[in-house]
């Protein structure tokens, strides 16, 4: 039997928000504010994963990338722009509606699916040079068989990024308690503590499914600037770089 990784009530949960997936000051705000060093660490370290490239403004040129659990496309369209060829997928309908709606608004090609990666792998799907599964892993319903899939599909040698939130009480703090009850920037319930993994567990699982950990940066938000940042901090946010091992 296929096992899967789709969590019902997790999918029916951001079904309800999907409209709000480009409202910068709705739910998906804290996205929104993170967006931007999550870019950086991506781009970044595709560059060094990529060592040779040819276009300096479109670094991912002739890539094939995919975004796993892509949301209205906050990831796959930059990616987009930087020259890859996307592939997003959604468990939810109405967020892949959101994602080809604005996508279309905004010029951009990008291959959206209503779907799953087992459903994918089960269809054979080709290869992909790069997956990106960012904060997606929290709310699988099993997270080794969503990492062995994503390994499945993944060239030996490509890259896996992932982030997530670590499984500490300063987590249980900021992600819970801070951003679902005092700021209310999320709705209450988004996560459960209880599926936040550590950094050495999310590793041990890559390696696993057949793949090489390489690097781990931290994702701090500072309140009195506003900002986030990269560092060794890694308490709260997260993201991992892999390699597929040939």
């Amino acid at each position: 039997m296929q096992q899967t990784t789709l969590n019902d009530a997790e999918i029916e949960q951001f079904s309800k928000i999907s409209h709000d997936w480009w409202d910068e000051n709705g739910p998906f705000k804290p996205l929104h504010d993170l967006n931007p060093t999550r870019l950086h660490y991506i781009v970044e370290t595709l560059k060094a994963h990529l060592s040779e490239i040819a276009d300096t403004a479109k670094p991912l040129a002739g890539v094939r990338l995919l975004d796993i659990g892509c949301g209205g496309g906050l990831i796959s369209e930059p990616m987009c722009r930087l020259g890859a060829d996307v592939v997003g997928v959604d468990a939810s309908d109405s967020t892949i509606e959101v994602a080809k709606n604005h996508s279309q608004k905004m010029g951009l090609t990008i291959d959206y699916r209503n779907t799953s990666i087992e459903a994918m792998h089960a269809a054979g799907e080709v290869p992909f040079d790069i997956i990106l599964a960012l904060e997606v892993v929290e709310h699988v319903a099993d997270v080794q068989a969503f990492i062995d899939y994503c390994l499945k599909l993944l060239k030996p040698g490509g890259a896996l990024i992932l982030s997530t939130i670590n499984r500490t009480w300063k987590a249980y703090g900021i992600a819970i308690i801070g951003a679902e009850y005092i700021m209310r920037w999320l709705p209450r319930g988004t996560h459960d503590w209880n599926k936040f993994l550590t950094p050495a567990e999310l590793a041990n699982s890559v390696r696993l499914a057949g793949g090489l950990p390489k690097n781990i940066s931290g994702m701090s938000f500072c309140p009195l600037t506003w900002t986030w940042s990269l560092g060794q901090d890694l308490d709260v946010n997260y993201l991992m770089y892999s390699v597929k091992i040939d």
